[in-house]
């Protein structure tokens, strides 16, 4: 039997950070696409590990259940690495709410429940959880701990209240930064920990599509009017994660870490503040 990190979403940052923290684990992988997760598999196989992938829905329920029952039969969940989603030029409203919203909270409250004591995850946002003005703390509360299969009846989740994809996608990524922050309360029972990163552009090959699609000039403006002066790797996000799910993270735990080169501080206080503040 071997610790078990589970990785959802078969992606460039997710790969990133189980390299980093996967070594020596039985490392399951879950993705809607599983030609998706067999490729990372394959990688990370020819390099040394022990991955399997799997098909999973991050917004089903089930599918979430079938993949932890799955990983746990070779050992017990010490890791978890969430980094599903979809982004505002791929999906509708509602599938951004359902993935990004109610599977993340779906995941880490079923991980939660079965989490090894010393276990940790952590979960990937988005700098555009930031980028939303204040919500007020009746609706901060509510994001972080209504019961999930009540989140989406939320009224602040109505479609009358959500103004397009990129709003839909900034309310989900601040949700899951207040339940996070939630769960890491209950996390904490089992004396396991969870925390988020938010990362800004990533170079990936999704963000370089972007790049040469027609958000492209705005994805290109932001790096090069941030502090940094240009976008981030997986491999940052991973030495982010790295310090939280390791021994020196372990005073870590229902907090959000922001890893956008400055995008954020530029957007609110620098040359990428909006000029039309209506």
């Amino acid at each position: 039997m071997k610790d078990v990190m589970i990785l959802t979403g078969a992606g460039q940052i997710g790969m990133a950070i189980a390299r980093r923290s996967g070594y020596g684990k039985k490392i399951i992988i879950g993705d809607k696409s599983f030609k998706n997760a067999k490729n990372i598999a394959d990688i990370m196989n020819n390099s040394g590990f022990d991955v399997e992938p799997i098909e999973m829905d991050i917004s089903s329920r089930e599918s979430i259940l079938n993949l932890i029952s799955h990983a746990k039969k070779y050992g017990d969940i010490t890791m978890l690495v969430n980094a599903a989603g979809v982004s505002p030029s791929q999906a509708s409203i509602e599938t951004i709410l359902k993935v990004d919203l109610y599977g993340t909270a779906v995941l880490l409250e079923e991980v939660g429940k079965v989490i090894k004591e010393g276990g940790v995850g952590v979960t990937i946002s988005s700098q555009s959880g930031h980028r939303m003005p204040a919500l007020s703390i009746e609706v901060d509360e509510q994001l972080a701990i209504t019961p999930t299969e009540e989140l989406l009846k939320l009224e602040v989740l109505q479609s009358d209240n959500i103004k397009d994809t990129l709003h839909a996608y900034q309310i989900a990524k601040r949700c899951n930064v207040k339940r996070v922050m939630a769960e890491a309360v209950k996390w904490g029972m089992r004396g396991a920990r969870i925390n988020s990163i938010s990362p800004g552009i990533i170079v990936t090959p999704l963000a370089i599509d972007e790049f040469n699609g027609p958000r492209g000039d705005f994805y290109k403006n932001m790096f090069a009017k941030c502090p940094a002066g240009r976008p981030g790797t997986a491999d940052e996000v991973a030495n982010v994660a790295e310090l939280l799910m390791g021994n020196q993270g372990a005073f870590i735990t229902g907090a959000d870490f922001l890893i956008d080169g400055g995008a954020t501080a530029s957007y609110f206080y620098g040359p990428l503040k909006p000029k039309d503040e209506d």
